[in-house]
């Protein structure tokens, strides 16, 4: 197995790792040793099942269940396709799942609205559009460097508030009742430490609603300028899929987004896989309903 920093400001291929055959705790050490270096992790040639998927996406620890309103609720899959997942037919552009599918075009990190955020999401492509749809991150731990110190200094201390509810509410969607039931507005850290490296990242995205404590209308401006700080060029890496591809990116560290394809002429298929940090600092013991 060969570790190769991709041609981007951030992240790294692993060659001649054949995750269909089995993980070796020595191989996931060294993949979870590149994860936590570079942030983000393609591996190619790995067309996988979901039971692979998930065996391979546990060594990283517990995955979570998605949430109302996904096409794939209540598994451990959180589907990105234009697909029926009882017909396999493509669903029209006019359904709901296609409306709730396109904040996945804003920059977000999974599962900051949830009351134990996410360390990663591993994202594996089944079916792929001939052009389009990829997706693009962008390294918070990067952004944050590169901020002058009096801003570091503002921004370390705060902790920020984050919701599903706002985020989907950005373009438009609204859940019902039943599906807001499962969701909640929680807190969490917006500079986080990295244990492995000590390194410093931000937790922004559509998700971040406000500053706790703060006016909405000044917590916005304040979480609208590090977005756009950190989705600059230089900080940005865009994954041009290929089928077989597998995709990890740590949620601690970067936001990502969709990009658009033909959804009305081409088919695709993307199952990914969230799993939980488990660490205290992840967990907000005081989330309250949305």
């Amino acid at each position: 197995m060969e570790i190769k920093r991709l041609d981007a400001p951030f992240g790294c291929e692993v060659l001649g790792l054949d995750i269909n055959s089995g993980v070796s705790k020595d191989d996931y050490l060294q993949v979870r040793a590149a994860f936590e270096a570079h942030s983000v992790v393609v591996i190619r040639g790995n067309p996988l099942s979901d039971e692979t998927q998930i065996a391979f996406s546990e060594m990283f620890g517990p995955c979570e269940k998605t949430l109302k309103g996904n096409p794939a609720a209540g598994s451990v899959f959180a589907r990105q396709s234009n697909l029926d997942i009882a017909t396999g037919d493509r669903i029209p552009a006019d359904d709901r799942r296609m409306f709730y599918q396109k904040a996945n075009m804003l920059w977000h990190a999974d599962s900051a609205f949830k009351p134990r955020a996410s360390l990663c999401s591993i994202l594996s492509a089944r079916i792929i559009p001939s052009e389009g749809g990829a997706t693009e991150v962008a390294s918070t731990r990067l952004a944050y460097e590169a901020l002058d110190t009096p801003t570091k200094a503002k921004i370390d201390p705060l902790i920020a508030e984050y919701s599903l509810v706002w985020s989907r509410g950005l373009i438009g969607y609204e859940f019902n009742d039943e599906e807001r039931s499962t969701m909640h507005k929680v807190r969490h850290p917006l500079v986080r430490e990295n244990p492995a490296n000590k390194a410093k990242s931000m937790l922004i995205g559509a998700h971040a609603m406000n500053i706790r404590g703060w006016d909405q209308k000044e917590g916005l401006e304040l979480l609208n300028y590090l977005l756009e700080h950190a989705t600059q060029p230089e900080f940005c890496y865009s994954h041009n899929w290929q089928e077989g591809d597998v995709l990890i990116w740590d949620n601690r560290a970067c936001v990502h987004r969709a990009t658009p394809y033909n959804a009305n002429a081409e088919k695709r298929l993307m199952q990914r896989t969230t799993i939980g940090d488990v660490s205290d600092e992840a967990f907000d013991r005081e989330a309250v309903a949305a």
